[in-house]
């Protein structure tokens, strides 16, 4: 049996951060640079609006890096990338991740289910960890049974 993670306990990918913000810095950086040396037709307008977008990207990049699942004593916030949901432990009945998928699925005691995008499925190994220890804390924490 798995020791329970002590709270508060947060879960995020690792290589899906460092991606994004890798990717932001050398898109916002490269629209700069191209708003500086691209040929004089284009007014400060036109250039002002190529680093505008650089930054659009950027902040894109930034919502899909800033996901993931903290666990604390009254439950679980499930961070994604566009939308951010407040669960009690009662409310998740359990989490379940099958080979091949992004990310773990939260099923709720209402009968519909969440992504949770902060375990990222391509970080295999440290992906079943994480959904291990989300796991031993619903049985710890939740109104699941333990599994027989």
């Amino acid at each position: 049996m798995t020791e329970t993670p002590a709270l508060p306990a947060v879960w995020r990918p690792r290589t899906t951060r460092l991606v994004a913000y890798l990717t932001a810095g050398v898109i916002v950086l490269g629209m700069v640079v191209l708003a500086v040396v691209v040929a004089p037709q284009f007014k400060l307008f036109d250039r002002i609006l190529m680093i505008a977008f650089g930054a659009f990207i950027a902040w894109i990049l930034h919502m899909l890096a800033r996901c993931r699942v903290a666990a604390d004593e009254a439950g679980l916030t499930v961070v994604n990338a566009f939308r951010t949901r407040r669960l009690e432990w009662p409310e998740v009945v359990d989490v379940s991740m099958s080979v091949g998928e992004p990310w773990p699925t939260l099923d709720l005691a209402d009968g519909t289910s969440i992504g949770a995008m902060g375990i990222n499925g391509a970080e295999k190994t440290l992906a079943a960890r994480q959904v291990a220890e989300l796991r031993t804390l619903l049985r710890a924490r939740g109104e699941t049974p333990e599994p027989v």
